[in-house]
């Protein structure tokens, strides 16, 4: 079991936080692409949401076209850089390598994504431009994964775009809500200042939307708008003592530590509430931060839990305990985060049950939920003809991402509800698309 000591210094917090998919050397990169087959037909790039070429960037890599590898992801992924690095390439492309079927490690796709496009981002080589002015503007909401790319994409056919952003760094989750050791800060930054410097749409920071008026004024100064603003903060439970200190959502702890880093200190006991990917990596890091015992509290069994095997064997691994089959009653302390009351649970005739004569406390210092993120159903309201459905994310066209309001198209977790970095980069791209196609009819 991984015992870390708190990161006192920038060189600690590193250590602790050592990159899951560190950059590959050119050396490494030319052997590994060796070992591909170049499938016809290949079910890596089936399995991609983005359907990247990945036979020929991969022989592009090989043959010492770094800059034509590069060209051939960004075509498909205008995000190519940082899901590279941040997807679940072992349940995605990596996934349905062949070799997986012949007992052989399959083709490191991601690592040879990220070498790619980092070798072409760190030299600033141009390989696209934006499109001739078509005197048509758009209006995005939110500068994470799916408003960058529908902003990218709609600046190759000539759109003016403007980028509407409530905080003060761009990439949404990339920047505020993936782990540190999955990527970190100065990468996402990097890939955005890139697209931004060749591309040329336009970011406003700190513009939050929360008003019919300024809705009223986007739709009269803008030919269409895309949303693009993800999901809120971490939802309330409503457990008694929830508001008491030292009670926080998972998404606002990581987009706390990836702003202090080793500033930041993380008591010594701490419970994780949930069983998602973002319970595994508040779990995770919080041992890494020092924490001296973690423990991920999860209502139903270990196969229930909708993380990959791999982000709970990461937890496990940083020294995480995992306490299963418990459902949380009551937050106790005085004014102050001292322990949390659990009851067990059990499967009674195919239901989920709670044994309420089963009760126990599990002493704490820290309370991380990460039990899901609101969604954003009080901006889609200011929004005429807009449809939402019983889970409120947005209605679309599968097709063109138009919504029922034809100004407006959307894309990433506003319609899906919470999916992966690379699911928003082919919503924004594809609608970007279809916007174009719309106001061209």
């Amino acid at each position: 079991m991984a015992e870390y000591k708190r990161p006192t210094t920038k060189e600690e917090f590193d250590k602790n936080f050592k990159q899951k998919k560190p950059l590959m050397n050119d050396t490494e990169a030319y052997y590994e692409a060796s070992r591909c087959l170049f499938c016809y037909d290949a079910p890596c790039v089936q399995a991609c949401p983005t359907h990247i070429d990945i036979p020929l960037f991969i022989k592009q890599i090989h043959t010492d076209n770094v800059t034509g590898a590069s060209k051939t992801i960004f075509a498909a992924n205008w995000l190519g850089n940082a899901c590279g690095v941040v997807c679940p390439t072992g349940v995605l492309c990596e996934g349905a390598c062949v070799y997986n079927h012949q007992d052989v490690p399959p083709i490191q796709i991601g690592r040879l994504q990220n070498y790619a496009t980092n070798t072409t981002i760190s030299e600033d080589k141009v390989i696209f431009k934006a499109g001739k002015s078509n005197g048509k503007k758009a209006a995005v909401l939110g500068s994470g994964p799916a408003g960058i790319a529908f902003a990218s994409e709609a600046r190759t056919m000539g759109y003016e775009v403007d980028i509407y952003e409530a905080k003060s760094l761009p990439s949404g989750l990339n920047v505020h809500g993936v782990a540190p050791y999955k990527i970190t800060n100065e990468e996402v930054l990097s890939e955005i200042e890139y697209l931004q410097k060749h591309l040329g749409f336009n970011i406003k920071y700190n513009s939050a939307i929360d008003s019919k008026e300024q809705i009223k004024k986007l739709e009269h100064n803008y030919d269409a708008i895309f949303l693009g603003v993800g999901l809120g903060n971490t939802r309330t439970l409503g457990l008694e003592g929830e508001d008491k200190a030292n009670v926080v959502g998972a998404v606002e702890f990581i987009e706390e530590l990836r702003k202090k880093q080793h500033k930041m200190k993380v008591p010594q006991k701490v419970v994780v509430l949930g069983g998602g990917n973002t319970a595994m990596d508040a779990a995770s890091e919080s041992a890494r931060m020092g924490a001296k015992k973690v423990v991920l509290a999860y209502r139903n069994s270990k196969e229930k839990m909708g993380a990959y095997g791999f982000e709970y064997d990461l937890a496990i691994s940083a020294g995480v305990d995992s306490l299963f089959h418990v459902t949380p009653l009551e937050i106790v302390g005085n004014g102050k985060v001292e322990g949390v009351k659990f009851a067990k649970t059990e499967i009674v005739e195919g239901k989920l049950k709670t044994n309420m004569k089963n009760t126990f406390v599990v002493r704490c210092d820290l309370v991380i939920k990460a039990t899901g993120q609101a969604k954003m159903g009080r901006l889609f309201k200011l929004i005429d003809n807009l449809d939402i459905d019983n889970r409120t994310v947005i209605k679309v066209n599968a097709e063109t991402f138009q919504t029922s309001n034809p100004k407006y198209f959307a894309g990433g977790d506003a319609i899906n509800g919470g999916a992966e970095v690379v699911n928003a980069a082919y919503d924004g791209k594809m609608a970007a698309r279809g916007m174009h196609n719309y106001l061209n009819k």
